[in-house]
């Protein structure tokens, strides 16, 4: 299949949506919405709303049952971004190719403009018109999914003991901890939620959750890898910031190699879990070939 053909036509309609369901900047407060929809529609690879459509289309399901899905865990992840970026945590200047979020806001508006994103992720979710081909029951067990892979037992739990771990000598569960919450938390709910949109019955669930969590860890894997040898102009933002930080990663831990064998096994991995499904699911074995594969 053409991957970034299939890339390019989902990435429309996300963004698309995405600028229905976000207030405009004529909208009060204005400037708020500014800088929602500045780092919204910054760009970037949209990922884990990708595979939430990805999900539902492999279970047989509509795209559109998963649109709503698929933008409110893109609210939730550039959310992340943003209070990522701050000078607080990574006090990073560049995201996706621009200055990034507070640079051109202001510490506290780039701070209210992401607890606005979280925010409207559920206002979203919650609402019947926004989701109307989603039961109730389905849509309260997506709501508790994304609530859970987004806080302390996932996400944000991650960012707390990666940040925890910066300058220190961890081990190697420590590191697994880090990279399968804070990344790998919001990639499982992707696919755990596109899979429920679709109508999967709990096997399917099983083996789409397997599929989630080789896959998060090695998309994990696979920055850590481009953050030592990628180029900041290619990737939209600066590198070698793991390093500076004393932040524990693969390669610091494993070496380069090691860590790069590592993702190879997780992408076999998870592409084998993939198996019962059989063709739809082909977009999201091509997802876990490109994940790996950009650390090359």
């Amino acid at each position: 299949m053409d991957l970034n053909r299939y890339i390019d036509e989902r990435v429309t309609l996300v963004e698309e949506a995405l600028d229905r369901y976000l207030p405009d900047a004529a909208t009060l407060p204005g400037r708020l919405h500014e800088a929602m929809r500045y780092s919204i529609f910054a760009g970037g690879k949209r990922i884990r709303p990708i595979l939430v459509l990805a999900a539902c289309e492999a279970v047989g399901g509509e795209t559109a049952r998963a649109l709503p899905v698929a933008c409110a865990l893109e609210m939730i992840h550039t959310y992340s971004l943003i209070h990522d970026d701050l000078p607080a945590m990574d006090d990073d200047d560049l995201r996706r190719g621009r200055p990034t979020n507070h640079k051109v806001f202001g510490e506290a508006t780039a701070i209210l403009a992401g607890d606005a994103l979280l925010t409207q992720a559920f206002v979203l979710l919650s609402d019947p018109e926004s989701c109307p081909e989603l039961p109730p029951a389905t849509l309260a067990r997506i709501i508790h999914i994304i609530a859970r892979c987004s806080g302390s037992m996932g996400m944000v739990g991650g960012q707390v003991v990666d940040m925890e771990s910066e300058g220190r000598e961890v081990d190697f569960p420590v590191l697994e901890y880090i990279h399968t919450h804070k990344t790998g938390a919001l990639i499982l709910a992707s696919v755990q939620c596109g899979g429920l949109a679709g109508n999967a019955d709990e096997k399917t669930m099983q083996a789409l959750s397997g599929y989630a969590g080789a896959a998060g860890l090695a998309f994990q894997i696979a920055d850590d890898i481009l953050d030592v040898v990628g180029e900041a102009a290619a990737l939209g933002k600066g590198v070698g910031g793991d390093q500076a930080r004393g932040k524990i990663t693969y390669p610091a831990l494993l070496g380069l190699n090691e860590a790069r064998e590592r993702a190879r096994e997780l992408k076999e991995r998870a592409i084998d879990f993939l198996a019962p499904l059989g063709p739809l699911a082909e977009p999201l074995r091509e997802i876990a070939r490109y994940i790996v594969d950009r650390g090359r």
